[in-house]
Parts: C-alpha cells; structure tokens; sequence
C-alpha cells in the first residue's frame, strides 16, 4: 500500500543542472553505471560498519551485494543494493536538492566550459554524479528502506524538474535505483544498456575493484541432446574480481586500472595526476595507495571540507573522511589506508590518541612531499598543474607543520620580478641573489598587477634586486612563521628598515638634516595617523609610502583577521618620504618660507592620503580626501 504520495520541485539548482544533465554535458554517458554501483557500494561499506557498532540493529550482513538487473523487453537497467538504504528525509535532501555549498559558482563554470570533457570534469567536482543517470534514461525510479526501519521511500523523476516521492509499507532492506532507459542511438552514442555484454563491459571497466560482490543473472546455453531443443538456464554470477588495487603490486596494476579505482573512491570525473603506492612492514603494517587530483575540489579552500582518505583495517572499510591520516593541508588526497594491526571497533576520538595512526601520518606525509618534490624535478608541466590546483592549500603547511616546513619550502614556488611567467622556488631564488645581498625580498598584496606598481619597490627594481610577489591570502599569514631559508632571512620591502647597498654616511645625515624641519613636522601634523615620518631609501619616482615595523602587523593581515571575526589591535606606521621628489622639496622649501600653514597642511594630508592608496588601502575619510583634492585641483584650472 502507498501512502501520502507528494509531488514536489527539485532545489532550483537542482533543476537546472538536470536540464544541463539532459542536454548531454557530459562525454561519457557510460559513467553513469560506475555512479550508482559507486554510491552501492558505499551503502554496503556503512551498513557492515553500522552492524559492527550496533549490535542490537537488526538487520542481516551475511551476504552484502550489488545486483544488475535487466529487462531489454521494459528496456530498463535496475542497481540494487542490500545496504544502508536511507529515509525520507534523506532522499530529499540528497536527490531533490543540492544542499553543499557552491551550487552557483558549479553552474557558472558550467556555462563557461567550452567543452564536454570540461563540464564532465566539473560535475565530478561537485559530488553529484546521480544526476548522470538522466543522460541516459527517460525517467529514474528510486525504492529505498533505511536499515532497522519498517517503512520505506519511493522516488520517481523524469528529469523534467519536479519528482514524486511516497511511503511505502514493504520494500526490502537497501536501494534500488531503476533507470527507464532512452532508445539506444543508430550511431551508438548511446549504447544499448540492457545488454549483458554491454553491462560486464562496463563493470569490468569501471567498477572490477569493487570489494562486494556484483551479480548479474545471466543465460546459459547448453547444446542439444538427441536432436532437441537447446537448454536455456538462468545463473547467478559474480562479474567483478573484487581485487583490492592497493594490495597489489604496483607493477601490476595498470594506469587505466588506477585511473578508474581513483573515480570510485574519489567520486571524481578528472583523470588523477600522481598514483602513490606504499606498503609498511614492522612494528607496524599497512599499505596505502594515495591519488593526488589534476583538479581542485570546488571546496578544496575550505578548511572543513573531507580530506577523501578512507581507513580500512584488514579489508574491512571503518570510516572515509579520515582526517587525522593525513595533515590539514594535504586535505586534497584521495585514496585508501588499510591498517593490519588495528582494532575494528575504533572511532575518531580514538584515532586522535591512536598512536599507529600518527606513525602512519608522518610516513604518509614525507611520501607525499618527497613525491611533490620529485613531480617538480622531473615533470615540471604536472608540477604546475599541482602547484596552480593546489599550492595555496600547501602552503598552508608552512605554518603548521614545523618539523616538515623545510621540505614544504623547498618544493614551494612563488611568483617573483624575476619572471612574468614563471614562478621562481625559493632554492632558484637565492642562486640568483646580488653579491652581498643577505635576505630574500618579498611583497605581499592582492595581485601582481598592484604589487608590481606597489611604490614599495620601486628602488629595488631599480637596483635589480628579485622581490617575490606573494598575492595569496595565506601568505600574509606563513611569511610570519618562517623566519629564513638555507641561512637567508626573509624581509617584507613594506616593513622595517632595508638597505640596498653601501651609502656615504656623512651625505645620509646632511640630507637628513635638510629635511629635519619638514620631518618633524609632519610628524606633528598627521600624529593621528603616523607614529614616525622618515627618510626613504626604497622610493624613486612616489613621493612617499608607508611602512609597517619590523615586527608589526599589516594592515592587509589585519583586515584577514578581521574578516574571520578576530580584533587586533593594529598600530600607527611609519611614512617614508622620496627626498628626490618635487612634491617633497617643495614642501620643504614652502614649510622652510614660513608659508600659510593651513595649506601645507592640507597639503600633508593629501600627501598622506596618497600613500595610503598607492599600496591598496582604505581612507579613513574619502569624503574629506575627495574634498581636498577637487579643491587643491581647482586652483590649478
């Protein structure tokens, strides 16, 4: 009996990525069947976890199992499940709307992927790969019972942007999707999914790694006996091997085997950019085969998104989203951790004290580096597509993680003055330093096309010194927690004091002590805004800039604070005048003629307003700022 039938519309979101589904993004529409014996699988892996966990859960795992079915009579293509199965509310929230964040930038990229291989890769992003099914079926049926519940939810869809869902009283444990397939194409773009060879095609494809059984019933033909009729049977049989890819050798395994296994885990539609197989043997063993992307997640950034790792012990799937296997900054692996010496029955608080689990987090952790650090010695084109993926998340280690922080340097790069293309690591950085320069230049700021105009370094482009440009938000915050590289310090052209070469001391103070008037009261006249008002030795062409102190914070390190909720106090800085520029000595000189005050006044304000702008900052008052200028403009009509 069906009860409380409703019919309902999918999440707008939803809505118009079914209209993109069906309107065929995708290149493969035989990925489809490697979706639903994926999320199959997974049903299976989180009910044998949830049994072992609760014992009083009634439900029975003796024999866990994906089953194919096909009917090329009805033409449908049926993936059933004896898993976890899921409620009512499960179904909706994860089949009638798209709940994860990011749905709006995935239908923007969407609009602008110029190619079918691009908007594939881009659903894979996202996590969604359900929707598949439609690019192959006129309409999906989908019958699920949660285990240990009595009632179960029926959910149809033609893909035309509303879905029916009911209770239904009797419905056996696990899911079932039902796909009522579209005609098969003349020209087999769309190939004929009720064919049993087509079927074990696919599987063997796709999903042979799988650890449970697949089963399809298949005919068997056995020859005539005396001049009668061929006997037709039906059998059951299992059409996956069911080889776990990580205990294999890797020699073994072939790429387009890794590729596949790495989409199942992954949920992913990108091909993955390093394969890394270990096995440990000891004191303690396990073995680990670990997927770097070829293309961020769309919440890579986020720092509370799933890292992708699962742990397995013995064989036995215990949890994915393992996050104390691998450090927060390596949040972008996928793959497989199969521990030899572990309890089954262990849980995430556990695993924070597990003391196995740590060795094997460090052994994972210089795996990965020194295999990013080979990537960048040998195969630099994959090292970029790695570094422009994912280096920001990286580099985000520089700040945690301080007993691998020389490696991370090491395999890091950065843009720098050296090279408008291409980016500079640290080690290429100093084998280019000046003779007699001791500290590595860096400029942080929102882009390059700022920092490159940036008054800050001006004299150092002039003198020919290399200054990294870092325009990251992450890296206003690592530059603190790393004081030197390979015994050179790093040293912001925006704070401190910095010298770039030998100077006649006895020239320095005669200049300082023609400007000692004007220094002294500028400092007088903007004391709300400037702790000191000094000499400059890093401008050539800007009348002057502001400089943070040494160990001070900047003011775009301030507004990142501020952004995540935190208050810090932030200090006055220093201004640092060209002595060389017009605009300086003629207010030296108006100051020295003891001209109207008030002028020069305004005058210092807008000299201070400008400083203010020129590396990105904010007025206090841009209404007075505007003010002033239109003002001192119109004179000059």
């Amino acid at each position: 009996m069906t009860e409380h039938v409703e019919q309902r519309e999918f999440q707008a979101e939803a809505r118009q990525l079914l209209q993109l589904m069906v309107h065929s993004i995708y290149s493969n529409k035989d990925s489809f069947l490697r979706e639903l014996i994926s999320n199959a699988s997974d049903a299976l892996d989180k009910l044998r976890l949830e049994a072992f966990r609760d014992k009083d859960l009634d439900v029975d795992v003796s024999d866990l199992h994906v089953e194919l079915e096909a009917n090329a009579d009805a033409r449908t293509l049926t993936v059933r499940d004896n898993g976890i199965g899921m409620t009512r509310d499960e179904v909706v929230d994860l089949i009638g709307t798209l709940a994860k964040s990011g749905t709006g930038e995935l239908r923007k990229k969407l609009g602008e992927a110029d190619k079918a291989t691009d908007a594939e890769q881009l659903i894979g992003q996202f996590g969604i790969g359900f929707y598949s099914t439609f690019m192959v079926a006129d309409s999906v049926v989908l019958l699920t019972r949660k285990a240990g519940e009595t009632s179960a939810t029926r959910w149809e869809s033609s893909g035309d942007g509303t879905y029916t869902i009911s209770e239904i009283d009797d419905a056996p444990q696990g899911t079932s999707v039902t796909l009522h397939l579209k005609p098969a194409d003349a020209d087999d773009e769309l190939h004929d999914y009720t064919s049993p060879w087509k079927i074990r095609e696919l599987v063997k494809k796709y999903s042979d790694f799988i650890s449970w059984p697949i089963r399809m019933d298949v005919e068997k033909t056995a020859p005539a006996e005396d001049g009668g009729e061929p006997t037709v049977t039906v059998e059951t049989e299992t059409i996956n091997s069911r080889t776990a890819l990580w205990a294999k050798p890797k020699s073994e395994v072939s790429d387009e085997e890794y590729a596949q296994f790495y989409k199942h885990i992954a949920h992913a539609w990108d091909e993955p950019l390093e394969v890394i197989a270990m096995k440990a043997e000891g004191t303690f063993e396990y073995q680990a085969l670990l997927f770097i992307p070829s293309m961020a997640p769309f919440d890579v950034f986020n720092r509370d998104g799933q890292t992708g790792v699962q742990l397995y012990v013995k064989r036995v799937f215990i949890m994915g989203d393992c996050d104390e296997l691998v450090p927060e900054y390596l949040r972008f692996l996928k793959g497989v951790v199969d521990a030899q010496d572990m309890s089954l029955n262990v849980s995430r608080e556990i695993l924070q004290q597990d003391r196995q689990i740590k060795v094997i987090r460090r052994s994972l952790t210089r795996k990965v580096l020194s295999t990013i650090k080979e990537m960048q010695a040998n195969r630099p084109e994959d090292y970029q597509t790695f570094w422009t993926q994912f280096g920001r998340v990286v580099k985000e280690g520089l700040i945690s993680d301080a007993d691998n922080r020389d490696a991370l340097l090491r395999l890091s790069s950065f843009a720098s003055t050296f090279s408008a293309d291409l980016p500079t690591t640290l080690a290429d950085y100093v084998s280019r330093m000046k003779e007699g320069q001791d500290q590595i230049y860096y400029a942080t700021g929102e882009s390059r096309h700022l920092l490159e105009r940036s008054p800050h370094l001006e004299a150092f482009k002039a003198k020919g010194y290399e200054v990294l440009l870092l325009t990251d938000p992450v890296d206003e915050v690592w530059v603190g927690s790393v004081p030197e590289f390979d015994g050179k310090a790093l040293q912001s052209v925006a704070k401190g004091e910095v010298d770039l070469g030998a100077s006649d001391d006895d020239s320095d103070d005669a200049q300082r002590g023609d400007f000692a008037a004007l220094l002294t009261w500028l400092q007088e006249t903007l004391t709300e805004h400037v702790k000191e008002v000094r000499l400059s030795t890093r401008l050539t062409s800007s009348p002057a800039c502001l400089i943070t102190d040494a160990f001070g914070i900047t003011p775009q390190l301030a507004r990142m604070y501020r952004a995540s909720g935190q208050e810090v106090p932030v200090g006055k800085r220093i201004l640092e005048l060209n002595p060389d520029h017009p605009l300086v000595t003629g207010l030296r000189d108006a100051l020295a003629a003891s001209e109207e005050s008030e002028g020069l006044a305004e005058t210092a304000e807008l000299l201070y307003g400008t400083a203010l702008l020129a590396e990105g900052g904010v007025l206090d008052d841009p209404a007075r700022f505007a003010a002033l200028l239109a003002d001192r403009l119109a004179r000059t009509v």
